[in-house]
């Protein structure tokens, strides 16, 4: 599996790297994002809404699970921290397989529902705000995404 590489100093430079993936994104794509509590995935989350086109507030659905935004393309954004049982059948597929873009925070609580190909992304402290982007593509697709996002 490849694996790419981004750094970034701020929040700022990490939103307008979510922000180009967000305008690269397109109907049927699932991106997992992991990362320690506080790391950036909500804002990661964010920089991608906008490049989707969407001008809501986007928040964290810690307690909803899903949140829906619409843009360019719908934007289904799943907090499954707090599923309890990950073999639950809580109707993630028709997301997956929908005709927005699914970001899935904690997908490794879901991992046997999630679909084969799709795009991982662990973001990691490097610094007080400095993180690393690590992307992880399952999938020609992905790794063609990733191939342009970090030319």
């Amino acid at each position: 599996m490849d694996q790419f590489q981004w750094y970034t100093k701020n929040t700022e430079e990490t939103m307008a790297f979510a922000k180009r993936l967000g305008e690269k994104a397109a109907a049927g794509d699932v991106i997992l994002l992991e990362g320690d509590l506080g790391a950036g995935k909500t804002t990661f989350t964010k920089g991608l809404a906008l490049g989707l086109g969407i001008e809501r507030n986007v928040n964290s659905p810690t307690f909803t699970i899903i949140k829906e935004y619409n843009g360019r393309l719908p934007l289904y954004h799943m907090d499954v921290y707090r599923v309890e049982d990950g073999e639950e059948d809580l109707g993630f597929d028709e997301y997956f397989h929908g005709q927005g873009v699914t970001v899935v925070e904690w997908a490794h609580l879901i991992e046997e529902q999630l679909p084969e190909e799709r795009l991982k992304i662990a973001i990691h402290y490097t610094g007080n705000e400095e993180r690393r982007i690590a992307l992880h593509p399952k999938g020609k697709r992905y790794v063609k995404l990733c191939e342009e996002l970090v030319k």
